[in-house]
């Protein structure tokens, strides 16, 4: 099953889209900080990163920084998720290593999309 890592704090968005994504197949694990999210990651070696940027004890810039210099985890694709649009938080989660942006509230198309980029859509 195609695994998706789910960085994320917020119990609402947990819910919504870790609901949503395992209805279309995918098996998504949650941390719920950057350093929780670097550890599952290297646990899980999961087959993509959904990665909030706003995140407590380690926000998901450092993690995603970090996870790119772990040689077990760098290849997997991470997909930056933020209620900021500005385009400097795009670039600055670019530059940290993310291979896409997408703003929140989600939308399930248009992520899913971002995620097919990378990854097969499982069905």
């Amino acid at each position: 099953m195609t695994k998706i890592l789910y960085v994320e704090d917020n119990p609402d968005n947990i819910y919504m889209l870790t609901r949503r994504l395992t209805k279309k197949g995918f098996d998504i694990i949650v941390a719920g900080d950057g350093q929780e999210g670097i550890d599952k990651a290297i646990e899980e070696a999961p087959d993509l990163i959904l990665m909030d940027l706003s995140l407590p004890t380690m926000d998901g810039w450092t993690a995603t920084a970090k996870i790119k210099e772990i040689e077990a985890v760098k290849d997997i694709p991470v997909i930056a998720l933020s209620a900021h649009a500005m385009p400097e938080h795009r670039d600055r989660a670019l530059k940290a290593g993310c291979s896409d942006y997408d703003t929140k509230p989600v939308d399930i198309k248009r992520l899913l999309e971002k995620i097919g980029q990378f990854i097969d859509i499982p069905g």
